[in-house]
């Protein structure tokens, strides 16, 4: 028994994909005495980690480029910048279709990926003169974030 644990613990540092194969395959089988349990947890455990990183990432994204295009007076810009924001919200909307548990999260970030958004566009030369605020101005709705060109409201 101890050396079955040791091998597929082996398996797993040594060969992900070929670990992550015979898991499939027992798993299939319903062969569940012969699992990596240790290792498929922590891998599923990452699974959720992975989604809600890249939620934050990408929302931090989508304001950082709605900062951008709503204070920014750089109209040769603007294409480029509406190109993310409509990439970001795809991508937002794709990976609530997949995990609609994300909805919830996205209020729960909101603030941290609007201060990472912040701090990059802060950060970038050229826009040192741009008074960005200090909160957002505008809804924090998710539906708003996806759907709405704050730039075009007065």
């Amino acid at each position: 028994m101890t050396q079955t644990i040791t091998q597929k613990k082996d398996l797993y540092e040594l060969d992900y994909l070929l670990w992550t194969q015979e898991m499939v395959a027992k798993l299939k089988a319903r062969d569940f005495n012969d699992l990596d349990i240790d290792n498929l947890i922590e891998e599923i455990e990452d699974l959720g980690r992975s989604q809600k990183q890249e939620a934050l990432s990408r929302l931090a994204t989508l304001l950082e480029h709605l900062l951008k295009r709503i204070y920014v007076d750089l109209p040769q810009e603007y294409n480029g910048w509406e190109r993310t924001i409509r990439e970001q919200r795809r991508q937002i909307k794709r990976a609530i279709k997949v995990s609609p548990s994300l909805v919830p999260y996205f209020n729960q970030i909101f603030d941290d990926a609007f201060n990472d958004a912040l701090d990059e566009v802060r950060s970038e030369k050229g826009y040192n003169s741009v008074n960005f605020p200090d909160v957002w101005n505008f809804s924090r709705e998710l539906d708003a974030i996806l759907s709405t060109n704050f730039w075009e409201l007065d």
